[in-house]
C-alpha cells in the first residue's frame, strides 16, 4: 500500500489518512468542504459542493489521476432535500458519470452539509 496526502486538501480530522493505494485502486477517505489554504467552510451547499469536489481532485492530482480515473463514489448529504443542487456541481467534476452512492446522514464533521469519498483507477 502506498499512503497519499496533499497540502492542498485538507488534512486528517482524526486517526486517518487523505488516501491509499493499493492493487491499482486508489481510495479516498471522505472530503468535507473544508477550504485547506485557511480551514473555512464556504456557505450554501452549492460552494460546499464545490469545495469537496476541488479536494477530491487534489488527492487524485496528488496519486498522478483525474477524475476520469473515478469508477465509484459515495456522497453523503445532511438534507436529500439538498441533492438536486448537489448534482449540479457534481456533475461538472464527474463528467465520466461513475458509479455512485448518495445518502443522506443525520450529520457530518465539522456541520458541513456534504462529504465526498471516491474509489479510483491508477
Amino acid at each position: 500500500m502506498k499512503e497519499i496526502s496533499t497540502s492542498n486538501a485538507p488534512g486528517a480530522i482524526g486517526p486517518y489518512s487523505q488516501a491509499f493505494i493499493s492493487n491499482n485502486m486508489l481510495f479516498t477517505s471522505g472530503q468535507i468542504p473544508v477550504n485547506p489554504q485557511n480551514g473555512e467552510v464556504p456557505e450554501g451547499i452549492a460552494a460546499q459542493t464545490e469545495q469537496s469536489c476541488k479536494n477530491v481532485g487534489a488527492i487524485l492530482q496528488e496519486a498522478g489521476l483525474g477524475f476520469a480515473n473515478v469508477v465509484k463514489t459515495t456522497c453523503f448529504l445532511a438534507d436529500m432535500a439538498d441533492f438536486a443542487a448537489f448534482n449540479e456541481v457534481y456533475a461538472r467534476y464527474f463528467t465520466s458519470k461513475p458509479a455512485r452512492s448518495c445518502v443522506a446522514v443525520r450529520e457530518l464533521p465539522k456541520g458541513v452539509l456534504c462529504e465526498i469519498e471516491v474509489m479510483a483507477e491508477v
